[in-house]
């Protein structure tokens, strides 16, 4: 008996071209923003993925695991999201990815021009449609 799986990029990547995105700003650990675990279930999807620069990937980090794991919910750091998220909208991100569960207690889709999707929540509306067929 196999057990199913669902992935968190592909339920996300399928969500997003869904909509007709295809080039996306992602959000998310320094790890989730760096290696390809899951950048490359995103490019599988046909999805053009953007990150912020080395710099700010650091500060997006530093606010997950100093401030958003710790429940601190800042408004200097929702500033700094704010600004990295129109940083990739300006380098031609049509939508934003909330790759990691703590960044919804930040920012949300008041906070950029485009369009954002929680990967958390996405990845659980999947689970939920699958268990009831």
């Amino acid at each position: 008996m196999s057990v199913p799986f669902i992935h968190i990029g592909d339920a996300t990547a399928e969500r997003i071209r869904g909509k007709g995105y295809r080039r996306v700003g992602l959000l998310g650990t320094k790890f989730t923003m760096e290696e390809d675990f899951y950048i490359d279930r995103l490019r599988a999807h046909g999805l053009d993925v953007m990150v912020p620069p080395a710099d700010e990937r650091a500060e997006v980090n530093r606010i997950i695991y100093d401030e958003l794991c710790l429940g601190n919910v800042a408004a200097p750091s929702r500033r700094r999201y704010q600004e990295v998220m129109a940083a990739l909208v300006a380098g031609g991100a049509e939508c934003i990815i909330l790759g990691c569960t703590e960044i919804t207690m930040l920012v949300g889709p008041n906070d950029t021009s485009v369009e954002t999707f929680d990967t958390t929540a996405i990845h659980a509306e999947t689970a939920a449609d699958f268990a009831i067929g």
